[in-house]
C-alpha cells in the first residue's frame, strides 16, 4: 500500500530521517518505536504528505505521492501529538464542524458522527466543552476527528503520551478496532506500547530503522544474544568489569556497586556465543563470592536499548 524508497529529510545541516527504506502493508498495525528525537515524528509527517522529503520517494498504490500528493492526503486521518482542538467548541460542534471541512455530504453527516462517539466512548460528552475535558477524553476526541472522513490509513503520533494507565489501555483498544478494517501507522517511545498493539514493529536511531519485523522477529535477530546477571561478593564494579570482559564470546559488560565489596554485573553475550562456562571458570580461580548466576533470554527492551546507544 505504502513504500518509502531510501527517503531523507534535512533541516540545514542537520539530518533528520536518514534514507529509510519500508513498506506498510494494508490491514497492517505498524508501530514506528525509538527514543525522543529519533526521527518519527519527521517521518510520519513525510508519510502523510505534510513535509516533503529532500530525497527519495514515497509510493502509495505504486504512485509517486510527490506527483500526486493530494490521492494520498485524502486518504489518510492524521492525528499529531498534540491535537487540533478548538477548546470553546462543544464536542458535537467540533466533529460537525470537521465534518463540513473534509467534506462530507449533509445527508451522512449526521450519522458519521454518531458513529464515531460510539467508536470512541464519546456519546456522553457529546454536549461538553472540549476544554473542560481531560486529556484522555481529548485524545479520544482527537481520535474521531482523524477517523470522521472514514480514512483508508491513520497516523497516530505518540496517541498515548501523558495519559494515565487506564487512559492508555482504553486508547489501545480503539486503536485496536480501528486497525480491524485499516492501516494503522503510529509512533512511540513505549515498548509495552508497541508489544501490545502493533503487528509490525520498526525500530528508528537517529533517522535510520535499524530493526523491522514482528516482535518475535525482532527478538530472534535481535542485536547480540542472552544476557548473564551475576551478584559478586568480595569485589568491586571496576574489577569486575576488568576480569570479565576479556572473555571470549562477551559483547559488553556493565558492572554496578550494590553495597560496599559487592556488585551486580550484567553480561551481553555476542550472538549464538554461550561463555557462561568461561565466565564460571574465570570467577572460581578469585576468592569473589558468586552470590547469584541467572541467565535471561533477549527481551524487546534489551534489544531496543542495544540498537538506540549512542554508541
Amino acid at each position: 500500500m505504502i513504500r518509502v524508497d531510501d527517503v531523507t529529510k534535512n533541516y540545514g545541516a542537520f539530518r533528520a530521517v536518514d534514507g529509510i527504506s519500508l513498506e506498510i502493508r494494508k490491514g497492517e498495525i505498524l508501530g514506528l518505536l525509538g527514543p525522543n528525537g529519533a526521527g518519527k515524528t519527521t517521518t510520519l509527517k513525510m508519510l502523510t504528505g505534510y513535509f516533503t522529503p529532500t530525497s527519495g520517494e514515497i509510493y502509495y498504490n505504486d504512485k509517486p505521492v510527490s506527483k500526486e500528493p493530494l490521492e494520498l492526503k485524502k486518504r489518510i486521518g492524521y492525528l499529531p501529538e498534540s491535537a487540533p482542538l478548538y477548546p470553546n467548541m462543544l464536542v458535537y460542534d467540533f466533529l460537525s464542524f470537521t465534518a463540513d471541512v473534509r467534506g462530507i455530504p449533509k445527508e451522512k453527516r449526521l450519522s458519521r458522527i454518531k458513529e464515531m462517539a460510539k467508536l470512541c466512548s464519546l456519546t456522553d460528552i457529546m454536549d461538553k466543552p472540549i476544554g473542560e475535558l481531560s486529556k484522555g477524553l481529548k485524545q479520544r476526541v482527537g481520535l474521531a476527528y482523524a477517523m470522521i472522513s472514514d480514512p483508508e490509513i491513520l497516523v497516530l503520533d505518540e496517541p498515548t503520551s501523558g495519559l494515565d494507565p487506564n487512559q492508555i489501555v482504553e486508547i489501545r483498544k480503539i486503536i485496536r478496532d480501528i486497525g480491524e478494517t485499516r492501516t494503522i501507522i503510529f509512533s512511540t517511545h513505549i515498548l509495552s506500547e508497541a508489544e501490545a498493539t502493533c503487528d509490525r514493529i520498526a525500530i528508528v536511531h537517529k533517522g535510520k530503522i535499524v530493526a523491522d519485523g514482528t516482535t518475535d522477529e525482532i527478538r530472534s535477530n535481535g542485536n547480540g544474544g542472552a544476557t548473564l546477571m551475576m551478584d559478586l561478593k568480595g569485589t568491586g564494579p571496576q574489577a569486575a568489569e576488568q576480569l570479565l570482559s576479556g572473555i571470549s564470546g562477551i559483547s559488553t559488560v556493565a558492572a554496578s556497586e550494590k553495597k560496599e565489596n559487592r556488585c551486580e554485573v550484567s553480561l551481553t553475550f555476542k550472538k549464538g556465543q554461550d561463555p557462561r562456562e568461561a565466565v564460571y571458570g574465570a570467577v572460581k580461580a578469585t576468592d569473589w563470592v558468586l552470590m547469584n548466576f541467572a541467565m535471561e533470554s533477549n527481551t524487546l527492551e534489551t534489544i531496543f536499548r542495544n540498537l538506540t546507544k549512542e554508541n
